[in-house]
């Protein structure tokens, strides 16, 4: 409400203090034989407070001056006139518009010093943002670009004799950097995308089994070390989501598998239709897809499950580098398509990343079969 308020024109906040004291006086007028002039004072004296809450320093300032003026012409006695008959009279109508203006601007500048303060806390954690950025950048940008330059030198260099197989290594490892550099800047342009809020899903018919495979075939060189496996039942019908979105995710989950287990460990990805499901990101109550991605690794911190997801942010104990990006990323394309990620540890060791879309889905067993 504060904030909505806070864009309000300022000739509309002038006509808002001045609809708000004579609302609140026409109430009390109606009541004036039964009521104290006093307590009119004071309920008049909440309107201004509450007014400078919210609204700028003149407007306030008018509901002040106005306030008084009601005070003097309705409630003090000879009604109807500015007159005031007695002393005590006076010195009340002249300390409620007093207290009523001091009131006003202190309230004022108490919120303008809470501006300056959020302001300045803004400031310190964009900047801690931007550092944590720069390290993570300094390493995970320098490394791959340091590979690419080091092994062109070396190719290009006309003291060293270097064999065929060795030619072919070293492209290699440029390949793998240069998939690893292309891998840190779509993280950084997704980042900026989800920031200023430009994207919009692409929905259409999705073959989930195909997306898996094709992310698997990209991260061949990653999961070379690892045990893969694919759960899904052979008559998967289509869902409608954003291929491109989706294909990210499951890269970035299953290449931070890849990155933060130990050789040997398994990776599992499971794709399920559930036409049951009912949650709350499913009002419509469509029938939506499970994805789950989940290894047999060292699983995560208890005390930092609920901070994977922030910008960012990293393990304090992981030995790995990263941006912190990627998590975020993932959850910002789930929730780009109305679904639900969520994060736990298994009980047996490892962990479990589980990802719902509310999708519209298309079954094509009967096509299949015919």
């Amino acid at each position: 409400m504060k904030s909505i308020l806070s864009q309000i024109k300022r000739e509309n906040q002038y006509l808002i203090c001045v609809l708000s004291v004579s609302i609140v006086a026409s109430l009390c007028l109606f009541t004036r034989d039964y009521l104290d002039y006093k307590i009119v004072g004071y309920l008049l004296l909440v309107v201004v407070s509450l007014l400078a809450i919210f609204l700028d320093i003149l407007p306030v300032l008018l509901s002040a001056i106005l306030s008084a003026l009601i005070m003097n012409f309705f409630f003090l006695k000879p009604y109807y006139t500015f007159h005031i008959s007695n002393a005590e009279d006076s010195l009340l109508l002249f300390l409620f518009f007093l207290i009523a203006l001091i009131n006003g601007v202190l309230t004022h500048k108490i919120r303008k010093a809470e501006k300056i303060l959020q302001i300045k806390e803004v400031r310190v954690n964009t900047m801690k943002l931007y550092n944590a950025l720069l390290d993570s950048l300094s390493h995970e940008l320098r490394t791959p670009i340091s590979t690419i330059m080091g092994s062109i030198d070396t190719i290009q260099s006309k003291t060293l004799t270097i064999s065929e197989e060795n030619k072919l290594k070293l492209y290699s490892e440029i390949e793998k950097a240069s998939l690893r550099l292309n891998h840190q800047v779509e993280n950084l342009l997704n980042m900026s995308r989800l920031e200023s809020g430009v994207i919009q899903p692409k929905i259409d018919w999705c073959d989930l089994k195909e997306l898996v495979y094709n992310v698997l075939d990209s991260l061949k060189d990653d999961l070379q070390f690892h045990k893969i496996a694919v759960i899904a039942d052979e008559n998967l019908p289509l869902f409608k989501l954003d291929y491109g979105l989706t294909e990210q995710i499951i890269y970035n989950l299953v290449f931070n598998a890849s990155q933060y287990t130990p050789k040997g460990a398994k990776i599992e990805i499971k794709i399920e239709y559930n036409a049951n499901i009912d949650f709350e990101y499913n009002p419509d109550k469509l029938m939506p897809c499970v994805i789950s991605i989940s290894d047999d690794g060292n699983g995560f911190p208890e005390a930092e499950i609920d901070k994977v997801f922030d910008k960012f942010y990293r393990l304090q104990n992981s030995k790995t580098g990263g941006t912190g990006l990627g998590l975020s990323i993932v959850k910002g394309f789930v929730e780009a398509q109305n679904g639900k990620i969520t994060l736990e540890n298994k009980e047996e060791g490892g962990s479990i990343f589980k990802i719902y879309f509310p999708a519209l889905v298309m079954n094509t067993a009967p096509i299949s079969n015919e």
